[in-house]
C-alpha cells in the first residue's frame, strides 16, 4: 500500500477533478451561490478528501470504509452536474469532459476496493 494518499492515482485524479469542478461552476448563476454551486463543488473535494482520510486510518476495514464514502460523494457530485446541464447552467462539453475524469475516478475507486477487499478475505 502507498505510504502516502498522495501517492494514489485515485487521489491524485479525484483531486483534479475538483479542480476542474471548481472551474466548471465558477461561472453558476449568483443564486446557487449557497445551493447547487456549493453542493456541487463539497461533494466533488470530498471525494479526495475521504480518500486521504481513509488511508490515513489504522485498518483496510477502514479505509475501505472511506473509500465507500468517496464512491458515495463521486455519484452526488454526478448527479447533482446532471441537474445543472439540465438547467443550463454547465455546457455539454464541459459537463462530459468532467463525466469522463469522474468515471476514471469510478473506476479506479472500485478497483482499489475490490483490491483492498481480496486482501482480506
Amino acid at each position: 500500500m502507498a505510504r502516502s494518499y498522495r501517492e494514489l492515482l485515485v487521489w491524485q485524479k479525484a483531486k483534479t477533478l475538483a479542480v476542474h469542478t471548481y472551474s466548471a461552476t465558477a461561472n453558476f448563476p449568483r443564486a446557487e451561490t449557497y445551493g447547487l454551486t456549493s453542493q456541487i463543488r463539497r461533494a466533488s473535494v470530498s471525494v479526495a478528501s475521504n480518500i486521504a482520510e481513509g488511508q490515513g486510518r489504522l485498518t483496510s476495514g477502514e479505509f475501505r470504509h472511506f473509500l465507500g464514502q468517496a464512491r458515495g460523494s463521486l455519484l452526488e457530485a454526478e448527479t447533482q452536474l446532471a441537474i445543472a446541464l439540465d438547467l443550463g447552467f454547465i455546457d455539454r462539453p464541459a459537463y462530459e469532459a468532467l463525466e469522463r475524469e469522474s468515471y476514471q475516478v469510478l473506476g479506479l475507486l472500485d478497483r482499489l476496493l475490490n483490491s483492498l477487499s481480496k486482501k482480506t478475505a
